[in-house]
């Protein structure tokens, strides 16, 4: 299923970012890699990193809801539980200390963030496909870490990565849980005599 966000994510990005950043013969490549100096294959990259995953509790929905069947019965599924998957999003210029590129990348790919409050859904990717609930995502806003100055020291131990702006998004997606829903007849409903 994460594989299938960071495929949405890659067509959204494919998509959307102009042609023309950095320039119109430059491709820009969408890696997912951990971003240390190196790790990076192709480049002019943006890299999104997933560096956290965790239940929504304030879109918990505890309830579900009846459905009517034609054979007289009803079937209770449980809502799917919401996942916040939180990307750390660097630029990777082709020429490392072009921080001039680094920063038009960036920016362009702000606009991009910016513009989609949910990821539409002509770009989601085979798993989510099936999503009950549209996918809501959350650019420029703090981050989880505790600490950047922490995160880039434990990456510059790697080929002395370079402490890099980061931009901050976080994708909420819904997660099926109910294996088996619950089955009764509809007369039992009615009467109150199943909850």
């Amino acid at each position: 299923m994460l594989e299938d966000l960071d495929a949405t994510l890659e067509a959204l990005i494919k998509r959307e970012f102009a042609s023309d950043v950095p320039s119109t013969s430059t491709e820009v490549h969408v890696s997912f890699e951990t971003p240390f100096q190196g790790a990076i294959a192709q480049k002019p990259a943006l890299n999104f990193f997933l560096y956290d995953v965790q239940e929504n509790l304030e879109l918990r929905n505890a309830v579900g809801a009846w459905e009517r069947q034609e054979n007289g019965r009803a079937i209770k599924r449980r809502p799917p539980a919401r996942v916040d998957c939180s990307y750390l999003i660097t630029a990777w210029p082709q020429n490392d200390e072009d921080i001039k590129t680094e920063h038009q990348l960036l920016g362009e790919l702000m606009r991009v963030l910016l513009r989609f409050r949910r990821i539409p859904e002509v770009f989601w990717q085979d798993s989510l496909e099936e999503q009950s609930v549209l996918i809501r995502m959350i650019s420029l806003r703090p981050s989880n870490l505790n600490s950047f100055g922490e995160f880039w020291q434990a990456m510059g131990g790697r080929d002395g990565t370079r402490p890099k702006v980061v931009l901050h998004c976080t994708v909420t997606i819904a997660v099926d849980i109910d294996d088996e829903p619950l089955v009764a007849p509809l007369t039992g409903l009615a009467t109150g005599g199943v909850g």
